[in-house]
């Protein structure tokens, strides 16, 4: 990655995590009157019909050809059908913030992959300080006493586990579409998982019998739009500027946001130790996105 381009990406990093990191607020109103898999398939119908629109806007359209729409059936499955499923049924029974927790784990299990499996990207002990540094940081600053909550409701817990899993799988495969605009995998894997889940809502909630609250549909809208439609044209930008670990290290600033507007919202108050978890989650995050350096010359490190 160019070091003029830098600063851009990380802003983008930044805007991601504060995307992403209101989802589970979202995720959390929504379901208060919406069954779980018809708000995910409502979020992945408007948010890509959103980007479809977008893309026509710009003069581009979506690839015809079978091979890549089975690419994008598979990136739906691993980036929003499993994993947004099941973080929102595990939402019904545990807290925003056990689920944030859980899903920080991302770049862990990207990491993993990519070290044993894939191994596209160099494996370096700045990576591995990285992991270490940002997972303590989120300790720090959610505060020990969250993880008590471990281990009481482990089926869901272990849902988001596995979608945090599907995360970091899509972040490796996401790299495949490195010919393609960043906005059209957004796109076409939406599309292909709002024509999975439709089915299914139609036929497990019958959403025609619904009363959705004026504050779900207003958290649905704003979880399409913004934590959806405009998180994934920036995610698959990153994939392809800062790799699949780098784009997931958006995890340990997602979880800080993420509290920091409960603490706005909802009158939640941050522990004592949060600044000291705040440099951490900065070192993480600088450690696993900034290229690396060797005798005064920028080398460019795609992880």
């Amino acid at each position: 990655m160019a070091k003029t381009n830098l600063s851009l990406e990380l802003l983008l990093l930044l805007a991601l995590a504060t995307l992403w990191g209101a989802s589970y607020t979202f995720i959390k109103i929504g379901i208060e009157t919406i069954p779980p898999v018809t708000l995910i398939a409502a979020r992945t119908l408007i948010a890509g019909a959103l980007l479809l629109a977008v893309l026509r806007w710009r003069g581009l359209s979506l690839p015809r050809d079978a091979a890549t729409w089975r690419r994008f059936l598979f990136q739906a499955c691993l980036n929003s059908v499993v994993p947004f499923t099941l973080i929102a049924w595990a939402e019904q029974t545990i807290d925003a913030g056990i689920a944030s927790i859980l899903n920080a784990t991302t770049p862990i299990f990207a990491f993993l992959m990519t070290a044993l499996i894939t191994r596209h990207e160099a494996v370096t002990a700045r990576k591995l300080v990285g992991i270490v540094a940002g997972m303590t940081g989120i300790s720090l600053i959610i505060g020990m006493e969250a993880f008590g909550g471990l281990g009481e409701q482990l089926l869901p817990q272990l849902a988001v586990v596995l979608a945090t899993v599907c995360y970091a799988g899509a972040a490796i495969f996401g790299r495949g579409f490195k010919g393609l605009d960043p906005m059209m995998p957004a796109a076409g894997s939406l599309i292909a998982g709002a024509a999975l889940l439709i089915p299914v809502s139609l036929v497990v909630d019958r959403p025609w019998t619904l009363a959705p609250s004026t504050e779900s549909l207003l958290a649905l809208l704003g979880l399409a739009v913004f934590s959806t439609a405009l998180a994934f044209a920036i995610y698959f930008r990153l994939i392809q500027t800062l790799g699949s670990v780098g784009a997931t290290a958006q995890a340990y600033l997602r979880v800080p946001i993420g509290v920091a507007i409960g603490a706005l919202f909802l009158g939640e108050r941050l522990s004592d130790t949060a600044w000291i978890g705040l440099g951490c989650v900065i070192v993480g995050v600088a450690a696993m996105t900034i290229p690396a350096r060797r005798r005064g010359d920028a080398i460019a490190d795609r992880g």
